[in-house]
């Protein structure tokens, strides 16, 4: 196989896994699926949304761009309203995330899963969390650090797609 044709069969995999997911999805209050990777996993959610003719965005590129519009004071006040105008009125549609690391700046004072979880209620939000799973509970960054994040797995669901790339070896 062609290394294109090899990106391809794992894109493949990849979104026919998550995508299982989504009649399950459509019947909750938050159609969120959060698919969490450590940074060391190779998973080009870009690709993914290419390939499965679905919408894209990186988070940080996008949300910092309305930010710079911005004073420090009124990031905080605004920087919901500017993801949501971000993701904007698409119920119909799929939006892969990614790069979601600017939800966790301290500046900004938000709950990242919370307001993941608000984009969820009009379309389907598929997030990639540069984090893990432990102990039933979604883990980001390490207990001490100032963006340390620990949630109970409720109201979303869970893709490990480790298990694909391992396939793929």
């Amino acid at each position: 196989m062609q290394p294109e044709q090899a990106n391809i069969a794992e894109y493949e995999l990849i979104y026919a896994k998550i995508s299982s997911y989504f009649p399950q999805v459509a019947q909750l209050y938050y159609r969120l699926i959060i698919v969490p990777c450590d940074r060391t996993q190779k998973i080009n959610f870009q690709q993914i949304a290419e390939f499965s003719n679905n919408r894209y965005i990186n988070v940080n590129l996008e949300l910092s761009r309305g930010l710079l519009e911005l004073t420090q004071r009124q990031r905080p006040l605004k920087a919901e309203e500017l993801l949501r105008k971000i993701i904007g009125n698409s119920d119909h549609r799929v939006n892969l995330l990614e790069h979601l690391e600017i939800l966790f700046d301290t500046s900004l004072k938000l709950d990242p899963l919370q307001c993941l979880q608000k984009l969820a209620r009009n379309c389907t939000i598929v997030a990639r969390w540069d984090g893990k799973i432990e102990n039933n509970n979604l883990i980001y960054a390490e207990l001490g650090h100032p963006e340390y994040r620990r949630y109970p797995v409720k109201d979303f669901f869970i893709v490990n797609i480790e298990q694909t790339e391992a396939d793929q070896s």
